[in-house]
């Protein structure tokens, strides 16, 4: 190489160096490109390129990422090629081509040239980890943006002093095992993916989008788009075969928190327990599925972790104890059976059922609870009946967090066998499903139970999704209208509820089912059980829940007075 090509190559070496290694990493991959080209003409090659190759896999199967930065478009041969493993056994490889009649470079041009391509292989190794190492941290195996990319939002824009005035939302798309059911995984996994690209869209640059994992997300953004992204959550047409139009309709519900102008964030939990707390209200079943963040929910959620943290002493100190509702036969006053409700003596203080019941049913502490009931009223029974009492069939509550233990049969039994109770005195009532694994659980469990001569129930019938697929798919002993679909005073027999009642009975009885009616209180309602021939019945008409002395004074014999119940409530 002559004199001024040497001062030449060393002056676009150092160029190439300086653009190589910005510091702050803004590379113009225009000026790049110059230089190489430039240096590749300078030694007379016809195409340079270098491959990028995250795994040894990937190196075999040909599947990398290269980039051409000179190709004269000549018929080349191989000039020189080199190659390197990185210590995290990704490859990198860089080769240049001459013209096919080209003389080979000498010995010196060779070195030269070398150094180039080791500069250049440093320097995509670099950046090419670089983004590996963003797409490994920052993404999860879907390629969603995950919730480490969120909380370096929340950073970068406490940093920037953009966070206060944004709103942070927690959102979970609702019902979508249902969706997949209805038209596949695959499918479903398109839908998720476009309604998080609409929501991208949506906010644009003023936020991002993140998945906490299965249908669960995160996102921020700016307080100008946040009556578009409620909308977009409460209900939006989702397309998953564009080919033929199909789509569907995908609704969330979702926990909003308006960040304040003056917030300063120290720490991430700032933001994410008030979301959190937002999406587990609108989750919680009441009407609203979009809800604001309010002060209040901080103080339920210390509540939450205060029930949480007593509960496992209170159980140890037999702090719940049973109190009975009597079941009536309304046709003869007798006492036909009794739910057993749990209530809570703490220091002298009662705790409403409201007050711990929804919070231990959020993590399994309400199974040890429901055991826990099991066990007392078997205790209970087996005392009735070595004092020669009556003895009753209890009906005992089982929470829908069972359905995930697959020795829930085996435990109920076992728990029933070792106070000696005869198994025709337990009913084990259970609420309604509302997915269809869920279903398959409870299809098994209640065949179980019957195999073993233990009676069954289904609660609070006709508030959940399947409710048909419930009762004919399912063999229960007895079927628990809810409180709901029983006619008040002033419904006459042309209501809704008065004809969804009767028919309801109807389907029960030619079912082979036992029904009963619960929350009856007034004499009209009686009035209108027996006229639907329902003889079992349930509520404060008859009896408040009672305490075990009480209630073991209803046994032997004692009779409600049915034709006149709302005299002996007064």
């Amino acid at each position: 190489m002559e004199a001024t090509n040497l001062m030449r190559y060393y002056s676009l070496l150092e160029k190439l160096i300086v653009e190589l290694t910005e510091q702050d990493g803004k590379m113009d991959l225009h000026v790049i490109y110059d230089l190489l080209t430039e240096i590749c003409k300078m030694f007379g090659i016809s195409k340079g390129s270098s491959c990028f190759y995250q795994t040894l896999s990937h190196e075999r199967n040909g599947d990398g990422v290269e980039m051409v930065c000179y190709d004269s478009g000549e018929e080349s041969r191989v000039e020189m090629h080199i190659r390197i493993l990185t210590k995290v056994m990704a490859v990198v490889t860089c080769t240049a081509y001459m013209p096919v009649n080209a003389p080979s470079l000498s010995e010196e041009d060779r070195r030269r040239l070398d150094l180039v391509m080791r500069i250049v292989l440093g320097s995509v190794s670099r950046i090419r980890l670089q983004r590996a190492v963003e797409q490994y941290a920052f993404h999860d195996d879907k390629g969603y943006r995950n919730m480490r990319a969120f909380l370096r939002m929340l950073g970068r824009m406490n940093e920037t002093k953009s966070l206060g005035g944004s709103v942070a939302v927690n959102y979970n798309l609702r019902h979508f095992s249902l969706v997949n059911q209805e038209i596949g995984r695959i499918a479903g996994d398109v839908v998720m993916r476009n309604h998080f690209e609409g929501l991208v869209s949506l906010i644009g640059d003023t936020g991002t989008v993140c998945r906490m994992g299965g249908d669960n997300f995160v996102l921020i953004c700016g307080k100008e788009k946040i009556d578009a992204v409620v909308n977009y959550l409460t209900e939006t047409p989702v397309i998953y075969e564009p080919n033929q139009h199909k789509r569907i309709l995908i609704s969330a519900s979702a926990g909003v928190f308006p960040i304040p102008e003056s917030f300063v964030l120290h720490d991430p939990g700032q933001i994410m327990d008030k979301i959190i707390s937002s999406l587990q209200a609108a989750r919680s079943g009441g009407k609203e599925r979009i809800v604001y963040f309010h002060s209040t929910m901080i103080a339920d959620k210390e509540h939450a972790k205060r029930i949480q943290q007593r509960f496992p002493d209170a159980l140890r100190n037999e702090e719940f104890q049973v109190y009975y509702q009597p079941k009536i036969d309304i046709l003869t006053g007798e006492l036909a059976g009794a739910e057993a409700l749990c209530r809570w003596f703490r220091k002298g203080r009662m705790i409403c059922p409201n007050e711990f019941i929804p919070i231990l049913e959020e993590t399994t502490d309400i199974c040890r609870l429901d055991f826990y009931m099991l066990d007392h009223v078997c205790r209970d029974i087996r005392r009735w009946l070595d004092a020669g009492k009556q003895a009753v069939r209890v009906s005992v509550n089982l929470s829908r967090k069972h359905m995930m233990d697959i020795d829930l049969l085996q435990s109920i039994i076992e728990i029933i066998d070792r106070h000696r109770v005869p198994h025709q005195y337990i009913e084990i009532e259970l609420t309604e499903t509302t997915t269809d694994v869920e279903f398959r659980d409870l299809k098994r469990v209640v065949g179980g139970l019957q195999q073993a001569g233990i009676y069954t129930s289904v609660d609070d019938f006709g508030i959940g999704y399947s409710s048909l697929n419930l009762i004919s798919e399912i063999p229960w002993n007895v079927l628990k209208v809810d409180r709901s679909f029983l006619p008040g005073d002033e419904d006459d027999r042309r209501s809704n509820r008065s004809i969804m009642f009767k028919y309801v009975v109807g389907m029960a009885k030619a079912l082979g089912m036992e029904c009963i009616a619960e929350g009856v209180e007034t004499e009209r309602q009686l009035e209108v059980l027996r006229n639907n021939r329902c003889e079992l019945a349930q509520g404060f008409l008859f009896d408040h829940p009672l305490t075990v002395h009480e209630f073991e004074s209803r046994l032997n014999g004692h009779l409600y007075a049915v034709e006149n119940a709302a005299a002996k409530k007064q």
